[in-house]
């Protein structure tokens, strides 16, 4: 495979990355999208304001955590086209724009706060990720070496290259402490007392089998992605072990003591198994039909999902968290859209590599 294909690869991958990290961004920074009005603030007030005035360390933290991965996605997409230094500066430029453009607009909305403490946290975060890309990029042998590993597990293409990005969208969603591992429905349970044992929950089917249709779902996105169909299995079983363990250290960072393994219960572990099974019997069916196979699961899937499942809200598992922070509501709102989105993405997905 000769250069251009191969920069033309990582364009792509690294730019649907990149916008699908915005995407992430705006919603966290708008969200709930609603009562938009004027509240009599300019934006050069807003800048000017003391900088001590709106401050906290967890604030600062957060938004500075929030914005790295961005600088790093942009300044590995500029990285591409441009040299280190070009990349860097043009990739902060970005971030400081586009966090900007959010502390700007959140202005209209009565249920946020525009600071010019968050635009500088946001840029420094920026540029600590445009700088770390910088310094990836400039190891040629790390570099070279992942794409020697991408080219020979993955299929070459744009399609591959959505299906990839699909992919880290899914597992991002799946990090999310308080849903249950594969599951829809936030984990709500209220506070308990010491010594206090809760009344055993009913058995629900209907979770179940949404968790057994998104395992299918994420085997048949896996099949489409590999050379291979029988290292579909052992990088399923990566791509849950990365999860399970992203999980439980989310969980131990944000949920109470007690809820540390709520993720996992009996209707995961049941639709998990059956799952693996069926995804057993898939992994032998021909392309052609493992497509229209993942499809049908997606449209049975995104059925459940809105209008059979009980998803709650993502205020819902406020109680089983320790933390508070406006910032988890965001956070949980982002795994509920992901989690209503995901089929219609892979239904997308599906049609376009259907005569690949």
């Amino acid at each position: 495979m000769n250069e251009i294909p191969i920069i033309e690869t990582r364009v792509r991958l690294r730019t649907w990355l990149t916008i699908c990290y915005v995407l992430f961004i705006v919603y966290a920074s708008l969200s709930p999208f609603n009562g938009w009005r004027e509240q009599g603030l300019e934006f050069a007030e807003v800048l000017g304001m003391p900088l001590r005035l709106t401050y906290t360390a967890f604030d600062a933290w957060a938004n500075l955590l929030s914005y790295l991965p961005f600088g790093l996605l942009i300044g590995l997409t500029l990285r591409t086209r441009f040299g280190a230094i070009s990349s860097a500066m043009f990739g902060l430029c970005l971030g400081v724009l586009l966090s900007a453009g959010m502390e700007y607009l959140q202005m209209y909305l009565p249920t946020r706060t525009s600071s010019n403490t968050d635009l500088l946290s946001n840029s420094a975060g920026t540029l600590a990720g445009v700088l770390l890309a910088a310094s990836m990029t400039s190891q040629t042998w790390l570099i070279a070496k992942l794409t020697h590993w991408r080219n020979d597990l993955f299929h070459h293409g744009k399609e591959t290259d959505f299906g990839l990005a699909l992919l880290a969208l899914w597992m991002f969603g799946q990090v999310n402490p308080s849903l249950p591992m594969l599951g829809n429905v936030f984990i709500s349970e209220m506070a308990r007392q010491p010594f206090v044992k809760l009344p055993p929950a009913p058995f629900d089917w209907w979770e179940s089998g949404a968790v057994t249709l998104n395992l299918l779902l994420l085997g048949t996105l896996l099949q489409t992605l590999l050379r291979t169909q029988r290292n579909a299995a052992s990088a399923l079983l990566a791509v849950l072990s990365a999860v399970a363990l992203a999980k439980f250290f989310a969980a131990a960072l944000l949920l109470k003591s007690w809820a540390l393994l709520l993720w996992i219960n009996s209707e995961e572990i049941l639709g998990m198994l059956l799952g693996m099974l069926l995804l057993l019997a898939v992994l032998r069916l021909p392309r052609a039909a493992a497509i229209v196979f993942g499809a049908t699961m997606a449209l049975i899937y995104f059925a459940i999902v809105n209008f059979v499942l009980d998803s709650n809200t993502p205020s819902a598992a406020t109680s089983v968290y320790h933390w508070h922070y406006g910032h988890l509501l965001n956070y949980n709102g982002l795994a509920q859209t992901i989690a209503l989105t995901f089929p219609i993405l892979l239904l997308f997905h599906l049609w376009r590599i259907r005569k690949v």
